[in-house]
Protein backbone atom coordinates (compact mmCIF):
# COMPACT_ATOMS: atom_id res chain seq x y z
CA UNK A 1 0.00 0.00 0.00
CA UNK A 2 1.14 3.50 -0.81
CA UNK A 3 1.92 5.57 1.91
CA UNK A 4 0.87 8.95 2.24
CA UNK A 5 2.73 12.03 3.83
CA UNK A 6 1.67 15.26 1.96
CA UNK A 7 -1.93 15.66 0.68
CA UNK A 8 -2.64 18.53 -1.58
CA UNK A 9 -6.25 20.17 -1.45
CA UNK A 10 -6.91 21.76 -5.12
CA UNK A 11 -9.58 24.35 -4.22
CA UNK A 12 -9.39 26.95 -1.16
CA UNK A 13 -13.43 27.25 -0.88
CA UNK A 14 -15.42 25.66 1.79
CA UNK A 15 -14.93 22.17 0.67
CA UNK A 16 -11.46 22.83 0.27
CA UNK A 17 -10.35 24.24 3.21
CA UNK A 18 -12.55 21.83 5.46
CA UNK A 19 -10.68 18.58 3.77
CA UNK A 20 -7.13 20.81 4.89
CA UNK A 21 -8.27 20.96 8.20
CA UNK A 22 -9.12 17.12 8.55
CA UNK A 23 -5.54 16.28 6.54
CA UNK A 24 -3.62 18.48 8.82
CA UNK A 25 -5.24 17.38 12.06
CA UNK A 26 -4.60 13.58 10.93
CA UNK A 27 -0.45 14.60 11.36
CA UNK A 28 -0.55 14.51 7.26
CA UNK A 29 1.73 17.64 5.70
CA UNK A 30 -0.88 19.41 3.89
CA UNK A 31 -0.66 22.35 0.85
CA UNK A 32 -4.06 24.09 0.13
CA UNK A 33 -4.00 25.35 -3.22
CA UNK A 34 -5.79 28.39 -4.74
CA UNK A 35 -5.54 31.11 -7.48
CA UNK A 36 -7.23 33.68 -5.48
CA UNK A 37 -4.72 34.90 -3.04
CA UNK A 38 -7.75 36.24 -0.68
CA UNK A 39 -9.23 32.27 -0.52
CA UNK A 40 -6.25 31.56 0.82
CA UNK A 41 -6.10 34.27 3.34
CA UNK A 42 -9.87 33.54 4.46
CA UNK A 43 -8.75 29.77 4.59
CA UNK A 44 -5.92 30.71 7.06
CA UNK A 45 -8.13 32.24 9.12
CA UNK A 46 -11.21 29.81 9.02
CA UNK A 47 -9.06 27.01 9.94
CA UNK A 48 -7.35 28.72 12.78
CA UNK A 49 -10.72 29.75 14.21
CA UNK A 50 -12.20 26.41 13.65
CA UNK A 51 -9.27 24.95 15.63
CA UNK A 52 -9.27 26.97 18.29
CA UNK A 53 -12.99 26.78 18.68
CA UNK A 54 -12.36 22.29 18.47
CA UNK A 55 -9.94 22.78 21.79
CA UNK A 56 -12.19 24.97 23.63
CA UNK A 57 -14.75 22.41 23.10
CA UNK A 58 -12.86 20.16 24.18
CA UNK A 59 -12.60 17.78 20.96
CA UNK A 60 -8.96 18.44 20.50
CA UNK A 61 -6.27 19.16 22.47
CA UNK A 62 -4.49 22.81 22.11
CA UNK A 63 -0.99 20.68 21.69
CA UNK A 64 -3.13 18.88 18.61
CA UNK A 65 -4.72 21.83 16.94
CA UNK A 66 -1.27 23.97 16.85
CA UNK A 67 0.43 20.88 15.42
CA UNK A 68 -2.29 21.07 12.75
CA UNK A 69 -2.26 24.92 12.15
CA UNK A 70 1.63 24.35 11.47
CA UNK A 71 1.35 21.55 9.59
CA UNK A 72 -0.35 23.35 6.67
CA UNK A 73 1.52 25.30 3.87
CA UNK A 74 -0.44 27.63 1.17
CA UNK A 75 -0.11 27.23 -2.83
CA UNK A 76 -1.23 29.91 -5.51
CA UNK A 77 -0.83 27.24 -8.15
CA UNK A 78 -1.49 23.44 -8.79
CA UNK A 79 1.90 22.91 -9.85
CA UNK A 80 3.52 24.39 -6.59
CA UNK A 81 0.59 22.51 -4.55
CA UNK A 82 0.77 19.29 -6.05
CA UNK A 83 4.57 18.60 -7.24
CA UNK A 84 5.34 16.68 -3.80
CA UNK A 85 2.29 15.56 -3.21
CA UNK A 86 1.48 11.52 -2.05
CA UNK A 87 -2.23 12.51 -2.19
CA UNK A 88 -3.91 15.36 -4.17
CA UNK A 89 -7.53 16.06 -3.50
CA UNK A 90 -9.52 18.06 -6.12
CA UNK A 91 -12.29 20.40 -4.21
CA UNK A 92 -13.42 22.44 -7.10
CA UNK A 93 -16.98 23.20 -8.11
CA UNK A 94 -19.14 20.42 -9.58
CA UNK A 95 -18.41 20.94 -12.64
CA UNK A 96 -17.29 18.28 -15.05
CA UNK A 97 -15.16 20.08 -17.40
CA UNK A 98 -13.32 21.74 -14.38
CA UNK A 99 -13.19 18.92 -12.89
CA UNK A 100 -11.86 17.33 -16.04
CA UNK A 101 -9.30 19.75 -16.93
CA UNK A 102 -7.89 19.90 -13.50
CA UNK A 103 -6.92 15.93 -13.30
CA UNK A 104 -5.80 16.53 -16.86
CA UNK A 105 -3.06 18.89 -15.45
CA UNK A 106 -2.27 16.98 -12.13
CA UNK A 107 -1.99 14.01 -14.43
CA UNK A 108 0.69 16.18 -15.63
CA UNK A 109 2.53 17.42 -13.14
CA UNK A 110 2.10 14.57 -10.29
CA UNK A 111 4.76 11.85 -9.87
CA UNK A 112 3.33 8.91 -11.29
CA UNK A 113 2.67 6.94 -7.79
CA UNK A 114 0.54 10.19 -6.42
CA UNK A 115 -3.33 9.14 -5.73
CA UNK A 116 -5.75 11.57 -7.30
CA UNK A 117 -8.93 12.13 -5.72
CA UNK A 118 -12.40 14.03 -6.22
CA UNK A 119 -14.32 15.18 -4.13
CA UNK A 120 -17.45 15.33 -6.32
CA UNK A 121 -20.84 14.25 -4.71
CA UNK A 122 -22.90 13.53 -8.12
CA UNK A 123 -20.31 13.64 -10.86
CA UNK A 124 -18.95 9.84 -12.31
CA UNK A 125 -15.27 9.35 -11.17
CA UNK A 126 -14.76 6.74 -14.21
CA UNK A 127 -15.35 9.69 -16.26
CA UNK A 128 -12.60 12.12 -14.63
CA UNK A 129 -9.93 9.34 -14.24
CA UNK A 130 -10.54 8.79 -18.07
CA UNK A 131 -8.76 11.32 -18.65
CA UNK A 132 -5.63 10.57 -17.38
CA UNK A 133 -2.75 7.91 -17.69
CA UNK A 134 -3.45 6.64 -13.88
CA UNK A 135 -7.10 5.36 -13.80
CA UNK A 136 -6.31 2.63 -11.70
CA UNK A 137 -4.53 5.35 -9.07
CA UNK A 138 -7.82 7.59 -9.25
CA UNK A 139 -10.60 7.66 -6.56
CA UNK A 140 -13.76 9.78 -5.09
CA UNK A 141 -13.13 11.12 -1.78
CA UNK A 142 -17.27 12.84 -0.72
CA UNK A 143 -16.88 14.81 1.97
CA UNK A 144 -19.62 16.41 4.05
CA UNK A 145 -20.27 20.01 4.35
CA UNK A 146 -18.89 21.15 7.12
CA UNK A 147 -16.29 18.76 6.74
CA UNK A 148 -14.43 19.54 10.48
CA UNK A 149 -17.80 18.44 11.96
CA UNK A 150 -19.29 16.25 9.84
CA UNK A 151 -17.84 12.44 10.74
CA UNK A 152 -19.06 10.50 7.40
CA UNK A 153 -16.66 10.09 4.35
CA UNK A 154 -17.86 8.32 1.12
CA UNK A 155 -15.03 6.53 -0.79
CA UNK A 156 -15.96 6.27 -4.20
CA UNK A 157 -14.31 3.35 -6.13
CA UNK A 158 -14.58 3.74 -9.74
CA UNK A 159 -14.50 1.07 -12.54
CA UNK A 160 -10.77 0.96 -12.25
CA UNK A 161 -9.44 2.05 -8.91
CA UNK A 162 -6.90 -0.89 -7.69
CA UNK A 163 -6.85 -2.30 -4.58
CA UNK A 164 -3.83 -0.47 -3.04
CA UNK A 165 -5.51 3.09 -3.74
CA UNK A 166 -8.65 2.18 -2.47
CA UNK A 167 -6.73 1.14 0.82
CA UNK A 168 -4.54 3.91 1.06
CA UNK A 169 -7.77 6.53 0.68
CA UNK A 170 -9.24 4.50 3.67
CA UNK A 171 -6.44 5.25 5.67
CA UNK A 172 -6.07 8.33 4.93
CA UNK A 173 -10.10 8.98 6.05
CA UNK A 174 -9.60 7.21 9.49
CA UNK A 175 -6.29 9.39 10.34
CA UNK A 176 -8.86 12.36 9.31
CA UNK A 177 -10.91 10.79 12.42
CA UNK A 178 -14.05 10.17 9.49
CA UNK A 179 -16.41 7.12 9.85
CA UNK A 180 -15.55 5.83 6.07
CA UNK A 181 -18.21 3.91 3.97
CA UNK A 182 -16.75 2.72 0.51
CA UNK A 183 -19.23 2.55 -2.06
CA UNK A 184 -18.33 1.00 -5.93
CA UNK A 185 -19.60 3.38 -8.92
CA UNK A 186 -21.78 1.44 -10.81
CA UNK A 187 -20.77 1.32 -14.68
CA UNK A 188 -24.12 2.62 -16.17
CA UNK A 189 -25.07 5.61 -13.75
CA UNK A 190 -23.73 7.26 -10.96
CA UNK A 191 -27.21 7.30 -9.28
CA UNK A 192 -26.75 2.93 -9.34
CA UNK A 193 -23.61 3.00 -7.14
CA UNK A 194 -23.87 0.31 -5.10
CA UNK A 195 -22.43 -0.50 -1.34
CA UNK A 196 -19.48 -3.10 -0.82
Amino acid sequence: MAEVRTVAVIGAGIMGRGIAHAAALGGYRTILEDLLPNALRKAETEIRANLDQAVELGKVSASDADGAFSRLEYAGSIDQAAREADLVIEAVPEEMESKIEIFTILDKICRPITILASNTSSLSVTEIASVTYRAKRCVGMHFFNPVHKMKLLEIVRALETDDDTLAAVVEVGKRMRKEVVVIKEAPDSIASRIQC
